[in-house]
């Protein structure tokens, strides 16, 4: 499928370009829902580890996107290659007329990638220009009164042969001024339009690039990363003329290729949108954490509490995007809390003072894996938890599958049921989504693909007044763990 882009290929990319962002397993409903929010985006689809959208937003809001990994902008997207019943050589040149077959493609995504990057920089200066305007109003003052000192100083002596000469050039011109400036405005054009067009070509020709590439399932059993790269690299050389630069190119081109789909796109940052400038030290993964604080609906005046706040990801991720709460932070760990104040450091954070009510709202990244055998203790926890929490406020939780297996063995007639004995019909029971990469085209999530995927929230048991709300499977690399969302439906009778 060919990237959209708008019909003039140096148009403003206000018709609305079409990118993709690359999200961890599990976050990709937490994108979707940004892209339009953030960006009123539309054509919103996704595919697993994938969302993509159309949207009309400059640098500055794209860069705002917290639930993305990298944001890039699409240029194809189309069915994967048939690995199966042909050669090595076969799905070469089937790669090669990738490129040929729709140069179009290409060079308008090069285009709104580079009228992206103008408008930024321009934007960038105007900023830069009106910064300090009063130091640069006084500058322009005193410049003003000195020339003009100097000006009235030279002004008698220099009048007579100013107006002289001024006289003597008017004289010699005057016949033939017209017929000149016309010959030379003619002249003007002819040489900008020619340097125009050698540098576009001189521009083009000049382009340097890479190729970073993914392969996954069948195709990885059959070509290398390293091979594919080879090929599409030596096509755009012979396409476009550009020219290869594996070190520090202008342009990076990425692919994906895998069972389901062909992606190429073109990297919008060169860091990673995940990679947060105003986190130091690195603790639980920012996406994941901005995802647990998106569901706990914070709001302004709140008191938001994580106890075992470790490097304070989960409430620096939501202090930047919710300010005017209550944040405070706990744990065992003095070496923990050290780096969780440098985070706030680095974030430009302060202190906040404890207000004397209870907790509004309580976000926490449970601790587990071989260093946090909590066990049975989850269950204390989260009764110290459900104590200090206000009725009717939120715990966002991300648990492990043994913790989630504790608090099933927890579970017993003295915990509140709905009237229905279940779970399901609970507000926003309906929202839990797990994505399992199960669909092979891209296709938006509506309610049937959400009524599949009920048995998460099922699996999670009630406890004492938090009743389960709403679930969400992320994966965390090497393992998958779970968002937990509980309200407290009365007061704690432990």
């Amino acid at each position: 499928m060919a990237a959209a882009a708008p019909a003039d290929p140096q148009s403003e990319p206000a018709a609305g370009a079409r990118f993709f962002c690359t999200a961890g397993r599990g976050l990709e409903p937490f994108l979707m829902r940004e892209v339009r929010v953030r960006l009123q985006a539309t054509q919103v689809e996704y595919v697993s580890g994938k969302v993509f959208f159309t949207t009309c937003s400059d640098l500055n809001m794209l860069k705002t996107l917290k639930s993305a990994e990298r944001l890039f902008l699409l240029i194809k997207k189309q069915f994967p290659f048939n690995v199966s019943s042909v050669s090595k050589g076969k799905i070469f040149y089937e790669m090669q007329r990738f490129i040929s077959d729709d140069p179009e493609s290409w060079l308008n995504a090069i285009s709104i990638w580079k009228n992206l990057l103008e408008l930024d920089a321009k934007k960038k200066k105007l900023s830069q220009g009106d910064a300090n305007p009063l130091k640069r109003k006084m500058g322009e003052n005193d410049s003003i009164i000195a020339k003009k000192l100097k000006a009235e100083q030279m002004q008698e002596t220099q009048k007579n042969r100013e107006c002289q000469l001024e006289k003597q050039i008017e004289e010699e011109t005057l016949e033939r001024g017209d017929f000149l400036t016309e010959r030379e405005k003619c002249q003007e054009e002819e040489l900008q339009n020619e340097l125009a067009k050698a540098g576009d070509t001189h521009n083009q020709n000049d382009l340097t690039f890479r190729v970073s590439c993914r392969c996954s399932g069948a195709i990885a059993k059959t070509l290398s990363a390293q091979e594919v790269g080879r090929i599409i690299g030596i096509a755009l050389m012979k396409q476009f003329g550009w020219k290869a630069d594996l070190r520090n190119p202008n342009l990076e081109i990425f692919i994906h290729l895998n069972d389901i789909y062909s992606v190429m796109g073109i990297p919008v940052f060169r860091v990673p949108l995940a990679s947060r400038a105003y986190i130091r030290t690195a603790g639980l993964r920012s996406t994941i954490a901005w995802a647990m604080a998106s569901v706990a609906e914070i709001k302004a005046g709140a008191f938001v509490l994580d106890p075992m706040c470790g490097l304070g990801t989960i409430l620096l991720e939501a202090a930047k995007e919710w300010p005017d709460v209550y944040y405070v932070g706990a744990d065992v760990s003095d070496s923990q809390l050290l780096g969780a104040c440098d985070n706030l450091k680095a974030a430009g954070l302060t202190e906040l003072p404890w207000p004397s009510e209870s907790v509004d709202i309580i976000i926490s990244d449970i601790p587990f894996g071989k260093k946090f055998k909590l066990g049975k203790d989850i269950k204390s926890i989260l009764q110290e938890m459900e104590r200090v929490l206000h009725v009717g406020g939120t715990i966002v939780l991300l648990l492990s599958e043994d913790h989630r297996r504790h608090l099933k063995d927890c579970e017993g007639s003295s915990f509140p049921l709905n009237s229905k004995g279940s779970h399901s019909d609970e507000p926003g029971a309906e929202k839990c989504l797990i994505l399992e990469g199960k669909t092979g085209i891209s296709e938006t999530v509506s309610s049937s693909f959400e009524a599949n995927h009920q048995e998460c929230l099922h699996k999670m048991p009630p406890f004492g007044s938090l009743v389960p709300v709403e679930c969400y499977k992320v994966s965390l690399g090497k393992t998958d763990a779970f968002i937990h969302k509980y309200k407290k439906s009365s007061s704690s009778g432990l």
